[in-house]
């Protein structure tokens, strides 16, 4: 029979069912900071979380002890494609982009930011609630078509940090947010906007958009509804700053009231943060220490090249070498634990034997001592015919007294085994200090004896007291 399962297990959604192999193929992010950063670098990194919804760690907790390698482990098993690394010196403040396991990384520099709550405060309606980061965001790119790998390298790691949309089975309503990076090709900056998305029906008045919306107007200033209808027969106001360029005919039927099917419909973007301005700094080939692909500032000859990668062909040798040697250490120090416990077995093994013929011993000892019983038969036997008790000597046998000599000896066998084991855990040292104490109480004997031949005892003959004197 299995083990049975406890009730948290039972009611585990998700032990109990597998996950879909398309939740397993989308792009998982890791969002940490590292090194010594102020509080609002930590809210920068939980808005960035944010953005990354549902397809990262939300609540990760990172602690100082930790390094990359412990996020490297577990990412294999979690599905980990992205580590996305917030770090700040006296200087600026760093983004670094890794794709996991083996790089590349991208750094880039932040050269100012807005935090979520500061860019949801300014605007006059929020627009903020949990179902909007239920879904991934769709990502939209301008500008990003430019020469070099490094602009290409850029994009497709963009690109690859959010989940791919399958247009014939993408739902509309599952589209709520949208990621907007722009590059300015003349200053190399990127600018990072995160947005919401909203329907709104065209070609609706104020009045008819709130009874459509299932808002409860206010007809205390109407004789009849018509005339809260026909009010006005113009748009509202924010309708007419619609641009038309942004209406759309709905091909699904929308969340929100009013947006039905084959109606024509206008897409707004509501600003949710954060906002970065980001500019590429480094492309390195590996994870955080690999070769530098691309650097924006500094410049290097060939030469350069060449003698930073012996350089780091020399380190990685180095610690491939302290490697090997730290697992020989390891290897020798269990071959010696290994040595020393069966040494200790043996030692187990010899002493359970001991005990075993000491047993032997004493229960032969034992049989001798009862097939000596016919002793006194013979004494009994001189009492009838002689009439006298006999000797307490005289019907000793032989037997017993070897019976007596083995116990004596089994005893003393015994006696010197315990003192062979007792010095045995004594050091050379020990030996010495017991020799040397026994040296001086030697000498301390011999002092008092002869100032005990010295001393002599007079008897006051008044008084009947005794006082004792030396005599020197």
């Amino acid at each position: 029979m299995g083990k049975k399962k406890g009730r948290s297990v039972k009611n585990n959604i998700q032990a109990n069912t597998e996950e879909p192999e398309e939740l397993k193929r989308a792009p998982h992010s890791f969002v940490i900071h590292r090194g010594i950063i102020g509080g609002d670098v930590i809210e920068l990194t939980k808005d960035f979380r944010k953005v990354m919804e549902p397809f990262t760690a939300s609540s990760l907790k990172s602690r100082k002890n930790n390094v990359i390698k412990d996020f490297v482990s577990v990412a294999g098993l979690l599905h980990v494609s992205h580590l996305c690394i917030f770090t700040s010196t006296e200087l600026a403040t760093y983004l670094k982009i890794s794709r996991l396991p083996q790089g590349p990384t991208l750094t880039f520099w932040v050269h100012n930011y807005s935090l979520a709550r500061d860019v949801i405060s300014a605007k006059k309606k929020q627009y903020v609630f949990e179902k909007l980061y239920q879904n991934a965001p769709l990502i939209v790119m301008n500008s990003f078509s430019g020469e070099g790998l490094h602009m290409k390298l850029m994009a497709s790691m963009f690109q690859n940090m959010f989940p791919t949309i399958n247009i014939t089975k993408v739902k509309l309503s599952n589209i709520r947010r949208c990621v907007l990076l722009n590059y300015n090709v003349s200053s190399k900056i990127i600018d990072f906007r995160h947005y919401a998305i909203k329907a709104v029906p065209v070609g609706l008045s104020k009045g008819v958009k709130k009874l459509v919306q299932s808002k409860i107007p206010n007809l205390g200033q109407f004789e009849d509804i018509s005339d809260f209808i026909t009010k006005s027969g113009q748009l509202s106001e924010s309708e007419a700053e619609d641009d038309p360029g942004s209406h759309v005919t709905l091909p699904q039927k929308m969340p929100s009231r009013g947006n039905l099917v084959s109606t024509q419909s206008a897409l707004r973007l509501i600003e949710i943060g954060p906002r970065l301005t980001l500019q590429l700094m480094k492309i390195e080939e590996g994870l955080l220490n690999g070769e530098v692909l691309f650097h924006e500032i500094i410049e290097k000859t060939e030469e350069e090249k060449l003698l930073v990668k012996k350089k780091r062909e020399g380190k990685r040798k180095l610690k491939e070498k302290r490697k090997k040697i730290q697992e020989e250490n390891t290897k020798r120090k269990s071959q010696k634990k290994e040595e020393l416990k069966q040494k200790s077995l043996k030692g187990m093994h010899r002493r359970s034997e001991n005990e075993l013929e000491m047993h032997k011993a004493l229960a032969e000892s034992k049989a001798d001592a009862d097939s000596g019983e016919d002793d006194d038969d013979d004494a009994e036997w001189y009492r009838k015919e002689v009439g006298q008790d006999p000797q307490r000597d005289l019907f000793d046998s032989v037997s017993q007294r070897q019976n007596k000599r083995k116990l004596s000896s089994i005893s003393l066998a015994h006696k010197r085994q315990k003192v062979e084991g007792n010095l045995k855990y004594r050091t050379k040292n020990e030996m010495n200090s017991t020799i040397q104490n026994k040296s001086k109480n030697k000498q301390k004997f011999s002092r008092v004896g002869t100032v005990q031949k010295n001393k002599f005892i007079k008897r006051s003959v008044f008084g009947g007291k005794t006082s004792m004197k030396n005599r020197h």
